[in-house]
């Protein structure tokens, strides 16, 4: 603690958690161990065949191994520091790192509502101007709208994450959460958070609407061209756009039903296992959402594969 305004400033907080159980602290960090393992490994995974395959290096999967690398960035700003502290007794964090923490977490969620708008973009001019897709959707455009997802983010972060630590906070200094989230956090400021409320609702709602509005839109210009093509452009198309609508619907969906309620609604216990589904699952499932259907990631794992057995059977 210090002193500052006249009041005992809080200079670190500590985690709650989950369960002080022995044999549960075991299985939990078995459990987010696994699910952490398998988020790198698949999302690396996805990355490295994009870049492998050259029948890959099209906008679409430049998109798609950026929502992997923002995937990995995603879990990684929780999942290392919430591992240590099941294992540990000291489960404390800086106020700065927890500012840190909330900024990064926060700026990647951010940026992934922008990048999950310019993939349905990018969709939207593939179906219904493919003559003209190449000229449109250029290499340039597409590194100028994932930069343009980073800056509008992190951007969006920095508003809300100081609107929320340059609050006072003067004890108690215990979050009910396994890291920096910010309804949990605000609940600890000794201050008025009315603005800070207003601020967070109003950046979240406008990153929000902006994305889905451009989502909406795209995909309403798109059931519009698929309905008047053939049954078998129809089945083509809805197979590509079928794998981001899933995503995008797990992602706003958990977003929204976490950061958009009334606050008189809140329950934190239960909203760490919301937490849990939208910083653990989604991007664990991401890229399997986006393999799964996907013919042209199919047939690029099939001659890594093949590829990798002949090296094989050359060697021995």
């Amino acid at each position: 603690m210090a002193i500052g305004r006249n009041n005992t400033i809080v200079t670190k907080f500590i985690l709650l958690g989950f369960s002080d159980h022995p044999q549960m602290k075991i299985f939990l960090f078995v459990s987010f161990l696994g699910i952490y393992l398998l988020t790198l490994a698949w999302n690396l995974s996805l990355i490295t065949l994009i870049r492998m395959d050259s029948h890959l290096h099209t906008p679409m999967y430049f998109f798609l191994s950026n929502l992997s690398f923002l995937d990995i960035c995603y879990v990684t700003s929780t999942a290392p520091k919430m591992l240590s502290d099941i294992l540990t007794e000291q489960r404390t964090i800086s106020f700065v790192g927890c500012a840190t923490q909330y900024f990064v977490f926060c700026g990647m969620g951010l940026t992934e509502c922008f990048l999950l708008a310019a993939m349905a973009y990018d969709r939207y001019i593939a179906i219904c101007n493919p003559l003209l897709y190449t000229a449109l959707i250029s290499h340039a455009l597409c590194v100028k709208m994932v930069a343009g997802a980073y800056v509008g983010g992190f951007l969006s972060s920095l508003i809300e994450t100081y609107s929320v630590y340059q609050h006072d906070f003067c004890g108690p200094n215990t979050i009910n959460h396994f890291f920096c989230d910010l309804p949990p956090v605000l609940v600890l400021s000794c201050s008025d958070t009315f603005t800070s409320q207003v601020v967070n609702f109003t950046v979240g709602v406008a990153v929000g609407v902006v994305s889905v509005f451009v989502i909406l839109m795209s995909y309403g210009y798109i059931v519009a061209a698929v309905l008047k093509g053939s049954a078998k452009s129809r089945t083509k198309a809805f197979s590509t756009c079928t794998s981001h609508l899933t995503a995008v619907t797990l992602f706003y969906g958990s977003g929204f039903f976490m950061y958009m309620r009334p606050s008189s609604i809140y329950s934190l216990n239960q909203d760490k296992v919301v937490s849990i589904f939208y910083a653990f699952v989604i991007p664990m499932v991401n890229p399997i959402i986006y393999s799964f259907r996907n013919k042209e990631i199919k047939n690029a794992l099939r001659k890594v594969v093949e590829r990798d057995h002949a090296l094989f059977s050359q060697a021995f």
